[in-house]
């Protein structure tokens, strides 16, 4: 029967965790309006270089104060003319009743009041003290009102705002571009670095558990000839769940890996591309390893059907790591024989073969 095979060798081999990544800016900005007012035209587009404490990201022209009308003027000095008038009021019956106070004092040292008396003049003048307290506050209340507008003359306006970088980098967008009035805090521009990337990779929790940072992992499909590489930061300690596009539950984390590629290699690359990641979770450098198609289960062990004087003998193996591609080989075969690969059911125990290619494991 003909049959084709590969060699078992001696080489390296990893394993590795293959899942879909993106790039992130680890560092991003969202400058927002400091203050109500007019928003002058945003120059800027996205890719444009700032400088941190620097360049005008965006002007602001303040809102003038309202000013009273006549009537509204007039109440605001009747308010202050009448908390003023409390004020007066209440500190003359402060002065009266700490004077009265006084006279309970010498006559109760005389015995001529009770202590009872004496207690009801300390209330009236603590009252009566309190009672000032927040006529004063009243007056100076009224006045601040009155104040502010007061000082303020038709046709004045305020200096403009400036509004600059608080950081270096790019602009990544921009969200207001014309000018037009905005709120206090209404978000105008976002900034980050490009240059300053990591890789966010979701991969199942069990996977996750199993990577460590430091792990080294080898971005591909990015763009570029070359991988780019990178190590794990961190495994968020939080997993969440996400359905496959088979429909399937998946309880997934995120694992954060920094981008170590010189940037002058990695010059193209910005936020939100799409890489494919390989997490290197094990390899090494001399390890007897045979094509993954080669080994199928038969019961509760590996086997392979080995291909030794012309026949296709069955042979119980014990296998280690793999690659997916690849199986690491511990026990059951030696360097150099030749096995039979994607045998399937038409193979059996004796049976005589003949190979149609001698080939090597990748």
């Amino acid at each position: 029967m003909p049959v084709e095979t590969v060699k078992v060798v001696t080489g390296s081999l990893r394993a590795t965790v293959n899942e879909e990544g993106k790039t992130r800016i680890k560092q991003r900005f969202l400058v927002s309006a400091p203050v109500a007012g007019q928003l002058r035209r945003i120059p800027f587009k996205a890719g444009a270089e700032i400088i941190a404490g620097e360049t005008v990201v965006a002007v602001i022209d303040p809102l003038a104060p309202v000013l009273l009308d006549a009537r509204t003027r007039a109440l605001a000095e009747a308010r202050r003319d009448t908390a003023a008038a409390n004020v007066e009021r209440a500190r003359a019956a402060q002065k009266f009743v700490a004077s009265e106070l006084k006279r309970f004092e010498i006559l109760f040292a005389e015995k001529t009041v009770s202590i009872q008396e004496l207690e009801q003049g300390q209330w009236r003048e603590t009252t009566a003290a309190k009672e000032l307290t927040a006529a004063e506050a009243a007056l100076r209340q009224a006045e601040a009102e009155l104040a502010e507008f007061s000082t303020t003359t038709p046709g004045q306006s305020r200096p403009p705002i400036e509004v600059k970088a608080p950081a270096s980098g790019r602009v990544l967008r921009v969200l207001e571009e014309s000018s037009r009035v905005v709120t206090s805090g209404l978000p105008l521009v976002e900034i980050g670095n490009p240059a300053d990337l990591e890789v966010v990779i979701e991969v199942l929790s069990r996977d996750g558990a199993a990577i460590q940072p430091g792990t080294r992992v080898d971005l591909e499909q990015w763009g570029g000839t070359e991988p780019l590489e990178a190590r794990v930061r961190l495994v968020e300690p939080a997993a969440f769940t996400k359905v496959s596009a088979l429909g399937v539950e998946e309880q997934r984390v995120n694992v954060i890996a920094d981008i170590v590629t010189p940037v002058a290699k990695r010059a193209s690359v910005g936020d939100n591309f799409r890489v494919e990641a390989r997490i290197i979770t094990w390899e090494a450098d001399q390890v007897l390893k045979v094509a993954s198609g080669a080994v199928f289960r038969r019961g509760d062990q590996h086997a392979v059907f080995a291909v030794r004087g012309g026949r296709a003998t069955f042979q119980a193996v014990t296998t280690g790591r793999t690659s997916g591609t690849e199986t690491e080989i511990t026990s059951g075969l030696n360097e150099g024989e030749a096995v039979i690969i994607y045998p399937g059911d038409r193979i059996n125990d004796g049976d005589r073969v003949k190979p149609l290619k001698i080939g090597a494991a990748r």
